[in-house]
């Protein structure tokens, strides 16, 4: 069921390595790692958002006193006394929308301060979802000319004529219309208005006709420095217009079929990709969605880019699902590569790098993002070719090795998944590493030694820099303190689908272990803010980029031994904001999950999946007391067999005052219609709800219908505010779906 959410996805998968170390939005920006995870410095980052919401909450006192109550009858503290600096930076934290149409309004002093061109100089209506046509028309009527950037991304509930009202930002020089409703002609007679843009992302759908697009319109395009674009159907969009870029953010969503059914085919006709315009290009990052179009494409784009390889090329980055082969045009551009340019950042599909000496060749100046998902590197070849011997790499920001199994170990041949990593490679990696911020080592094998000091977590523990990690569970597992306790039987037996398997019986205790090693690593970030743990061999049953595993393996040995103490640990990461656990057996009670609702409160995305034993629910108590406690969360994605979304669960839920986007995919799991609409109806906030669950299509037809009528009818008490557009659509999983 999808509720409120026109392009809503599935809500987050919980996959390997689905946030830590993702291809990033802006892989060049300020978050020079995956798409979780900010740039700014731990204390001072942390710091000012403490300082920011202790303001907030003063400025709600204030609001009360400027209603009418006077200073001597409320006990809390008057706003206007501040000083105009404190109050600028605590409206800084109200939406601009609310600024401009609500707060200016309520005297003279804050009507003053909030058309100051700090609060104006930036417009984000991204995910606001109370945003409608007329609020954008009287919001670029008032500030439109004070606008500099402007962020409309993913706001598909407005219809296409609302853009139109962009032509009152003269002054505009970085716009987002990604997720827009935008034709060419729209697109035309916007952009012929902006003549100071610099920074453009769109998206190109089927229908786009470059041909339609004005002289004006093309002149303001040639001086575009910052393009991204969504394809949506093949074509070189406006790229051909763009003459000055200097930063290509390429997004390829294209299906192999139309929706009539017919096969569509990726050639473009070379003479519109405008060769000599790509000199002045630093940086080249092209993300595939799944389809072998999306590779006909880029391949189009990449044999321009071969012909003539830009000189000032310094980030070089494809994300690809799956097998991309190379062929001879790439490996002629990462030849011309390899002699003319030296990068900051790198990724390259697995194909291009297994076997082949590209990296011993390919230059490097300061780099700060690398990822190697997938590949068959070697713990020498990191060392090596990567970090030439050991070299400084203070400048590496980002590194994703998800998926390399033999990364941490000295070289890839004969060895076995049950191994031990060599500490040696990894005390080097952080060493030469010392600023990493974004570390993805998921999807692997990592088993550390019985050796004292040379934990995988003892040494990552060095890494105070960190904001966001992603560690298989077998990596976590604590050797020494495993081999003090006598070897249950029931913690090797592998689990199947449907199945109980009884784990022993364990005392558990929210105290801290003396001798834990991951209790120590997360101790040592206390300013982390994404965590992923993830099973070696997890696969999401609705993966985003990969076909889901029928017959997935059993969790891996090491991995029986974690459990709810080492979920309890996770609790001391107090600016934790987005989590994943998968595949983790040992749960028994999850009452590791009620410490994060308690201490974690800054947390806003959580993905739970396979946790426990799979033919039965245990930690749903735990789940439901942790989520009272969740004021801040916004996502939240359950993945779990047999899972009984009742009326307890939704009354919990429901106290996620800030949830926005729900999704629940079990097999055989059950809803009940009742608790949902009641949800839906308390938490005002919510615009998406996808459940993939094991009811009828009867039940799930019928509550389609109740949500529809309760969101349209004007006379309903469940009206909520939120896009115009409302698209629901209800899925059931079946037995057989799998």
């Amino acid at each position: 069921m999808e509720a409120r959410g026109g392009r809503g996805g599935r809500g987050g998968v919980a996959s390997r390595g689905s946030r830590v170390m993702a291809a990033p939005e802006e892989p060049c920006g300020s978050r020079a790692g995956g798409e979780p995870g900010r740039e700014a410095a731990g204390l001072s980052g942390a710091r000012g958002r403490r300082r920011a919401r202790g303001a907030a909450a003063m400025f709600r006192c204030g609001e009360e006193i400027v209603s009418g109550e006077s200073e001597e009858e409320s006990s809390g503290v008057n706003l206007m006394e501040f000083s105009d600096e404190i109050l600028l930076h605590i409206l800084s934290y109200v939406p601009c929308t609310d600024l401009v149409l609500n707060v200016r309004r309520t005297c003279r002093k804050l009507a003053t301060l909030c058309l100051d061109k700090s609060l104006t100089h930036t417009v984000l209506l991204q995910k606001d979802y109370k945003v409608n046509k007329d609020k954008v028309k009287q919001l670029m009527r008032d500030i439109g000319k004070e606008i500099y950037q402007l962020n409309m991304a993913g706001c598909y509930w407005l219809p296409s004529s609302s853009i139109d009202h962009i032509t009152r930002c003269k002054n505009l020089v970085k716009l987002n219309l990604s997720g827009c409703h935008l034709t060419s002609l729209h697109l035309s007679k916007t952009l012929s208005m902006l003549q100071h843009l610099r920074s453009l992302a769109i998206d190109v759908n089927p229908g786009f006709d470059a041909g339609q697009l004005s002289s004006e319109c093309k002149a303001t395009l040639s001086r575009v420095l910052e393009l991204k674009q969504t394809l949506y159907t093949p074509s070189y969009g406006v790229v051909p217009c763009c003459t000055s870029l200097e930063k290509l953010l390429l997004y390829f969503e294209i299906l192999d079929r139309s929706r009539e059914g017919f096969m569509l085919s990726g050639q473009l006709m070379v003479g519109e990709s405008n060769v000599p315009h790509y000199q002045n290009l630093r940086v080249f990052y092209a993300r595939l969605a799944p389809g072998y179009v999306n590779q006909e494409v880029v391949r189009l784009y990449l044999a321009v880019l071969s012909d003539r390889t830009p000189e000032n090329l310094h980030a070089f980055l494809i994300s690809a699902p799956g097998s991309f082969a190379e062929t001879g045009a790439t490996k002629n551009l990462l030849d011309s590569m390899a002699r003319n340019v030296r990068l900051d950042a790198l990724q390259l599909p697995k194909a291009w790098i297994n076997g082949s000496g590209l990296l011993q060749h390919l230059k490097f100046n300061n780099p700060f993002y690398f990822s190697f998902s997938r590949c068959t590197l070697s713990g020498g070849q990191l060392i090596q070719r990567v970090m030439n011997g050991g070299k400084d790499l203070k400048s590496l920001t980002s590194l994703n090795l998800s998926g390399c199994i033999h990364c941490l170990a000295p070289e890839s041949l004969f060895r076995k998944a049950e191994d031990d990593i060599d500490s040696s490679i990894l005390e080097s990696l952080v060493v030469s590493c010392c600023n990493l911020r974004h570390l993805n080592l998921s999807a692997a094998h990592h088993h550390s030694s019985k050796n004292i000091g040379n934990h995988l977590c003892q040494l990552l523990a060095r890494l105070k820099h960190l904001l966001s990690l992603a560690l298989p569970v077998c990596s976590i597992s604590d050797v020494a303190a495993n081999m003090e306790k006598p070897p249950m039987q029931s913690n090797v037996t592998p689990q199947t689908l449907g199945k109980k398997v009884w784990i022993g019986i364990q005392t558990y205790s929210n105290q801290k272990p003396q001798s834990s090693v991951f209790w120590a690593l997360m101790g040592s970030l206390p300013f982390l803010e994404n965590l992923e743990i993830i099973g070696s061999s997890f696969s999401s049953a609705m993966p985003r980029n990969e076909p889901a595993i029928r017959n997935s393996l059993p969790p891996c040995v090491r991995a029986q031994s974690v459990g709810d103490s080492e979920v309890a640990a996770i609790g001391q990461l107090t600016y934790l904001q987005s989590l994943t656990l998968a595949q983790l057996p040992n749960i028994l009670t999850g009452s590791g999950l009620v410490s994060i609702g308690l201490q974690c409160q800054h947390l806003r995305t959580l993905s739970l999946a396979n946790l426990g034993m799979m033919g039965n629910v245990v930690y749903m108590s735990a789940l439901m007391d942790m989520l009272k406690h969740c004021k801040c969360l916004r996502d939240l994605r359950l993945e779990q067999p047999y899972f009984s979304a009742g009326a307890q669960f939704f009354q919990a839920l429901s106290h996620c005052s800030s949830l926005q986007r729900l999704c629940i995919v079990s097999r055989s799991g059950t809803l009940q219609s009742d608790a949902v609409m009641s949800f839906m109806a308390n938490c005002l906030e919510v615009i998406m709800c996808h459940m993939f669950m094991g009811e009828s299509l009867t039940v799930c037809k019928n509550l389609q219908q109740s949500i529809v009528r309760s969101s349209m009818d004007d006379s309903s008490q469940l009206l909520k505010p939120g896009p115009l557009y409302i698209h629901i659509q209800m899925k059931t999983l079946s037995e057989t779906s799998l």
